[in-house]
């Protein structure tokens, strides 16, 4: 029998949170601005189902293109090409740049 091969397969220890970071996001998180030309990390939150990005962009660094509604357009560097999503702030973090 052929495996699932749906928008989130493979993703059980991607979208899983630690005992006590399960529930609500913080609401500090949310309310972060974000300018255009600014630099995100995009990490999932699996307990926001709304605008959650595909699974290959978990973890990547992408730069601010503008403000779409609540969400935020983000061009995103694949391989050769520059993708770019629309994702909400609930799974965007600030890069500090290190």
């Amino acid at each position: 029998m052929r495996g699932s091969k749906g928008y989130y397969s493979g993703t059980r220890s991607l979208l899983r949170k630690p005992t006590r970071a399960k529930g609500k996001p913080q609401i500090g998180k949310l309310l972060h601005p974000y300018e255009a030309g600014n630099q995100v990390i995009i990490k999932m939150n699996s307990s926001v189902q709304k605008s959650m990005p595909h699974k290959r962009f978990h973890g990547k660094i992408g730069q601010i293109i503008e403000k779409r509604g609540r969400a935020y357009v983000i061009s995103v560097p694949q391989g050769e090409a520059i993708k770019t999503i629309i994702v909400r702030p609930d799974h965007l973090e600030p890069y500090t740049g290190q």
